[in-house]
């Protein structure tokens, strides 16, 4: 590392004021703090010492997302050969799923940071930290098949239209991960729902299928796959929505680490299931006779509340408003999941609206907290 340290500093006059390529300081400044600690120190003002900073934070969401990204691989590769009928090791299975969701995650980082650091170098600041978690995000939520034109698409959309437009990371009002699926669900609807996007067409097949849990029961079918198909994840989905268990080994390091707020996370679900046990007492079709703790495995329901829901920037900040926030997304998902039967999965259509809705709960929230220490306060001077 001190080769490659020495190497930056070789060249930093060149990007500093006054240099040739002063412009592109951002850029540069972005690249040696990935990998070393900044070496700059404040002059003026209080500050806090901490090692903690949002580069630190964004690769502690990353190393999260592991878990669920390398069974998402492998279960690319089990559901293919599955449907192939041909006999595999699981390590065959996560090769092939490796080389299928690669050029997915390569496309988002490449579309996405190159943005990121055209907007820095144009308005003269910093590369933000933000994209690290929603470049391999967006990914993680989209169908294998997509083409790789379309989800560059839904990046730039993401990136300039959900977040720079509003200042880049930080002053974003909605999640830009989410905000990338709703683009190409809603622009590109054929290549992102159906039974036959989930799953790698296996060769020579005339026709075969990949589809959800979700997506049987709204047509009225028996389910293929048990509740414990559902928890471990070897069922049809996006890639890292599947697997209950490697998500919720990324909740605890989230939890862990206090990066997500466990009143979030707790809260959406106690809402999800409070919904679909309501559901259950009525029982109209199969959505809603759908056992209610087996709706929070399965979908990208799990997914959304510990990695999107949670989310500092587009979340409600106050304590109680947290647990509004949470327990009303958790509500939504599944009265969108059972009442619209074009998109059997409402988990992203309930986190952007309460992104938007989330500084409206936080300012009556405050409001309330003021009204009721003006009354103690009047009542102590009365």
């Amino acid at each position: 590392m001190k080769v490659i340290e020495k190497f930056f500093k070789k060249y930093e006059h060149l990007f500093l004021e006054g240099g040739k390529l002063e412009k592109y300081h951002p850029a540069y400044q972005a690249m040696y703090t990935f990998m070393f600690t900044p070496d700059e120190t404040t002059q003026r003002g209080a500050h806090i010492r901490d090692a903690v900073d949002l580069k630190r934070v964004m690769f502690t969401v990353v190393l999260a997302l592991i878990p669920a990204t390398l069974f998402g691989m492998w279960n690319v590769g089990y559901q293919y050969f599955n449907q192939a009928g041909v006999d595999f090791t699981n390590w065959e299975a996560f090769v092939y799923g490796f080389w299928k969701v690669l050029p997915l995650i390569i496309v988002s980082y490449v579309v996405g940071l190159g943005i990121e650091f055209y907007f820095a170098i144009l308005r003269g600041h910093e590369v933000n930290e933000g994209y690290l978690v929603t470049g391999l995000l967006i990914p993680l939520i989209m169908p294998v098949t997509i083409p790789l034109w379309i989800l560059a698409i839904s990046v730039a959309f993401a990136v300039v239209i959900g977040k720079e437009v509003f200042g880049g990371t930080g002053m974003n009002i909605v999640n830009p991960a989410l905000t990338a699926r709703a683009f190409a669900f809603f622009a590109y609807p054929t290549f992102m729902s159906g039974n036959e996007v989930w799953i790698p067409k296996p060769e020579n097949a005339d026709a075969y299928s990949g589809e959800t849990i979700l997506g049987a029961l709204n047509q009225g079918k028996e389910l293929a796959y048990t509740w414990w198909d559902m928890f471990v994840g070897t069922i049809p989905g996006s890639i890292g929505e599947t697997s209950v268990i490697m998500i919720l080994i990324g909740a605890v390091l989230l939890l862990y680490t206090r990066v997500a707020s466990w009143r979030i996370m707790l809260s959406g679900v106690l809402g999800a299931a409070l919904m679909a046990l309501l559901f259950n007492m009525w029982g109209a079709n199969e959505l809603m006779r759908f056992p209610w703790w087996q709706h929070l495995l399965v979908g990208g329901l799990a997914f959304g509340i510990v990695f999107m829901a949670t989310d500092p920037v587009t979340a409600a900040q106050t304590r109680v408003g947290k647990w509004i926030y949470g327990f009303m997304i958790g509500v939504f998902a599944i009265l969108i999941r059972v009442f619209n039967p074009a998109y059997p999965e409402g988990v992203m259509l309930a986190i952007l609206l309460m992104n938007v809705v989330a500084p409206t709960i936080d300012f009556y929230v405050v409001q309330s907290n003021i009204k009721r220490r003006m009354k103690r306060f009047n009542k102590q001077t009365a």
